[in-house]
């Protein structure tokens, strides 16, 4: 039986909470609430409710989970344990290669806020030094994500007083309520995804101290403040902008700071979203390289993926692959088009999550069956609201790759030849 080069658990709670909340605090703050409130108009607000309880369920299952397969992998290595090879498989690979295009879109993301006329060039640098943070070591991927979110904390804070304490604004441009009741549920599922960032952590499972209590503690204080804050933007930039203007806008935050007696400060915004890209795209290609390393381990992808080495015991080769993949989508592909099928990759993932918690046996109180058959019944209806050609495109990409593991399967069985 082959063995594999274990990583070091060297991450506290606080390291922990902070790489999750700094995936969740990533360019879809600054980005998100204008299309939900295109599709919900002013019932934005129930859109981040629903998505915070759906986005809840999957936290209780995935610290459940997490807590008793503290393992790196996240939903791949639960859905192996408690569902079989196939729910692992399908989990593992669309987070693969729906998170690797998100890591695309948050690297193109930053070059454009930093100088749209050399986006691509800097995307492409900003892969490559941050692929060097990560195989310096799991601490100094936490200390660098500390930092980014302190500067994006920062920046919001910055917001929230520029939208209170400025002048409210005239209302410009349509303000007929734009979307519908019809739209709460799309929007839902577009918000989602801003507080998907917990599974980072579970994909750390190998890599934190004491991670029965470690874990759930990260994963749910993550969650508690990535949901508040979200809630607060909404309520805020719906007051300050009107649901008419902050559905038009590319850009609410700046916008609502570009409005508001404290203009001068749109840099801050700037560059508090250029840190939120960063710490985004630092968490994800983590999250990811961790994910192909357990994927290598069964070998459900290529072997050598697996490999650990190098002074800080990284999964480097896995980490080189990821960024190249990242490199090459941002080299040949129009990545903001791309990128969200991802969309429904994540919600497949997190309903194989839910499928997971629900078989576990022992279980605490805080976390009853009803809950994961919630969670698992919410990700397919938000699922479902996406539209066609999100469904359609991750939909083709999962069944290129069972296609693909159920053909090497079967020519593992051929008998060699002589």
């Amino acid at each position: 039986m082959q063995t594999h080069q274990r990583l070091q658990r060297r991450l506290g709670v606080f390291d922990a909470t902070a790489i999750g909340l700094g995936s969740m605090l990533g360019a879809g703050v600054f980005v998100v609430f204008s299309p939900a409130t295109a599709l919900a108009g002013p019932l934005m607000v129930l859109s981040v409710l629903v998505a915070g309880a759906i986005a809840y369920c999957n936290a209780v299952a995935s610290a459940q989970l997490a807590a008793k397969y503290p393992a790196s992998g996240g939903t791949y290595v639960y859905g192996r344990k408690q569902l079989g090879e196939w729910p692992g498989f399908i989990a593992g690979w669309g987070f693969v290669t729906g998170k690797t295009a998100s890591c695309a879109a948050m690297a193109l993301t930053f070059g454009q806020y930093v100088a749209p006329g050399f986006a691509t060039p800097l995307a492409v640098a900003a892969v490559v030094v941050l692929t060097g943070v990560n195989l310096m070591g799991i601490t100094r991927t936490a200390l660098l994500t500390r930092i980014l979110l302190a500067i994006v904390l920062g920046t919001l804070v910055f917001v929230t007083v520029a939208g209170i304490a400025g002048p409210h604004p005239e209302p410009a441009g349509p303000v007929a309520g734009p979307g519908s009741a019809w739209g709460i549920l799309p929007a839902a599922g577009l918000m989602f995804f801003a507080f998907a960032g917990y599974a980072r952590i579970a994909t750390l499972g190998e890599e934190v101290k004491d991670p029965a209590r470690t874990i759930p503690r990260a994963i749910l204080a993550a969650l508690a403040a990535a949901f508040t804050i979200y809630l607060a933007l909404a309520v805020l930039l719906l007051w300050h902008l009107s649901p008419g203007r902050l559905a038009e806008s590319l850009s609410p935050l700046l916008d609502a700071v570009m409005s508001s007696g404290l203009a001068a400060g749109a840099p801050v915004v700037q560059a508090g979203a250029a840190a939120a890209c960063l710490g985004a795209l630092l968490a994800l290609i983590t999250g990811v390289g961790r994910t192909a390393m357990a994927m290598a381990r069964e070998r459900d992808l290529p072997s050598p993926l697996a490999r650990v080495g190098g002074q800080h015991t990284v999964p480097f080769v896995a980490e080189l692959s990821v960024a190249a993949a990242v490199i090459v989508l941002l080299l040949t592909a129009d990545v903001l088009t791309v990128v969200g099928f991802s969309s429904f990759g994540v919600l497949i993932y997190y309903s194989v999550t839910n499928a997971a918690a629900f078989t576990l046996a022992e279980r605490p109180r805080t976390a009853p069956r009803w809950l994961n058959a919630a969670g698992f019944v919410g990700c397919l209806i938000l699922a479902v609201t996406l539209p066609l050609a999100s469904v359609a495109g991750m939909a083709a990409v999962l069944a290129a790759g069972v296609a693909g593991r159920f053909l090497v399967l079967r020519l593992r069985k051929l008998p060699p030849r002589t």
